[in-house]
């Protein structure tokens, strides 16, 4: 075996070691964004939550998480990518171990978002360690299916991880098992390459970061409380109208004052950024109602348990994995905007099976063929929207694009569900107020939300339309980089 040999051999070997963490990183943060809801009923037998105080597990990790995800994308660019890493690990096994230990309701509360906190610099620490390191075409493409296949069936993997720990061990272990996931990622941040000598010399623009951060976790806060103060009460549409005053100051501020602007704003620009983004939102806003509403379906309609309804997620993980590699194989040629385009419609006709569910439907026609319909187009999108949000800015704004793109996912879940279940409650007291039996008015509300969830999916393929095509020579270089 020749030198160049041995150093290539070393080289894919690292490489394969970067994309262990990243993909476990990636993995790791989308699987805590679910997890816990299957083990909320026995959190709230544990520690006395009242029933309003409940939803706070999985709001806290939810607002910390998309408040803080374009700052801790910014301290990738400034303070280095692998001390970011190391750093977003730590706190993040540090809250899972205190939130498995917690003895009062606000101890579960505070570990969740110093959970979501550390989420928010570790995924976009994660893609843009995939981006610098992976040198754009085939390799690059790999990796990103893998890292889509991680985000994608993350939740999916959530939801069936919380059933078995919860019913089988104790729901401390849905926050402890992080913690060994958290030494490993640690340990191995030593293959991520460190970033050149004066990648760091940015300072950071501290208005801007919270003017955003602020107006980011104010119109979080609007989204998730929308159970409580409904969308035209006075509580939430002042907090809206604080959340856009926010934003709209942290605009002018950047365009006109910041000398080292936490966003350039030209990066919106790059229709592939405007685009991406756009549909990345709508795509969450649909696909993470409709873990919610399936699971509820399941187990409140169809009687089965915790573990047997994450069970039945097992084609969606299933579904995300395959098409998450056949994507990256096609991306190079067909380009991210028709991938996106066809993926996104087919997930929306499995949202649309999904919403004709009946409370006594068999499990064939109504769970298995939608999750399949469902799983492979949403699953289909995240490659090219990785690429599209990520591949056409330069270097020292990546970890920017991809907490950009993250803040989209984060923001448009949040968004789409509290819209969601707000759309399914008041069908079902429209039914209610008929007659109509409880648990057919309760079914009918869900699948009410996975019919409007499947509109969301229509209009994300729309907003992929502002993507450019893809470049003349993609279709006769299969190693072109991504098209931008």
């Amino acid at each position: 075996m020749t030198a160049t040999e041995t150093e290539s051999g070393a080289g894919t070997a690292r490489l394969g070691w970067v994309l262990a963490v990243v993909g476990t990183v990636q993995f790791t943060v989308a699987l805590d964004g679910s997890v816990a809801n299957v083990a909320l009923p026995a959190m709230r037998d544990a520690l006395g939550f009242s029933d309003s105080a409940l939803q706070w597990v999985i709001n806290a990790y939810s607002l910390a998480f998309g408040g803080f995800l374009l700052l801790g994308g910014r301290f990738a660019d400034i303070y280095g990518r692998r001390l970011v890493l190391c750093a977003g690990s730590v706190l993040f096994g540090l809250a899972s171990l205190a939130g498995g230990l917690a003895q009062e309701s606000w101890h579960l509360v505070a570990a969740r978002a110093l959970q979501g906190l550390a989420a928010a610099a570790l995924a976009p620490c994660a893609l843009t360690i995939l981006n610098t390191t992976f040198p754009p075409g085939r390799s690059r493409a790999r990796a990103l299916a893998v890292w889509s296949a991680c985000a994608a069936s993350g939740g999916a993997v959530g939801v069936l991880l919380g059933g078995l720990l919860t019913e089988f061990l104790n729901w401390r272990w849905v926050l402890l098992i992080n913690v060994p996931i958290m030494v490993f990622t640690v340990l191995a941040a030593r293959v991520v390459p460190r970033e050149p000598a004066g990648a760091g010399e940015r300072r950071l623009d501290v208005v801007g970061a919270v003017l955003v951060t602020s107006g980011l976790m104010a119109f979080v806060l609007a989204v998730v409380r929308t159970d409580k103060h409904p969308w035209g009460s006075a509580t939430t549409t002042g907090t809206f109208a604080v959340a856009v005053a926010l934003l709209v100051g942290f605009v002018w501020y950047e365009a006109k004052i910041a000398r080292n602007p936490l966003v350039r704003l030209n990066i919106f620009a790059h229709r592939s950024v405007t685009g991406a983004n756009l549909a990345m939102l709508l795509l969450c806003s649909g696909q993470y109602a409709s873990f919610y509403f399936i699971s509820l379906h399941l187990q409140q309609i169809q009687g089965y348990g915790a573990a047997a309804a994450g069970l039945v997620f097992l084609p969606f993980s299933a579904g995300f994995t395959v098409s998450a590699q056949i994507a990256s194989r096609l991306v190079g040629r067909a380009g991210p905007r028709v991938l996106i385009c066809v993926g996104t419609l087919v997930g929306a006709v499995g949202l649309l099976l999904f919403s004709r569910m009946t409370p006594d439907g068999g499990y064939l026609a109504e769970i298995l063929l939608p999750s399949v319909l469902t799983s492979v187009g949403v699953g289909v999108c995240y490659v090219p929207l990785a690429a599209a949000a990520t591949g056409d800015v330069p270097a020292g704004d990546a970890g920017l694009a991809a907490g950009m793109l993250n803040s989209a996912s984060q923001i448009g879940g949040s968004l789409g569900l509290a819209a969601l279940v707000t759309i399914s409650a008041a069908h079902t007291a429209s039914l209610s107020a008929r007659g109509e039996v409880a648990r057919v008015a309760v079914d009918s509300g869900y699948t009410q939300a996975l019919l409007v969830a499947s509109g969301l999916l229509v209009v994300a393929a729309l907003c992929a339309l502002i993507l450019p095509g893809r470049r003349s020579n993609a279709a006769s270089d299969p190693d072109a980089a991504f098209p931008a």
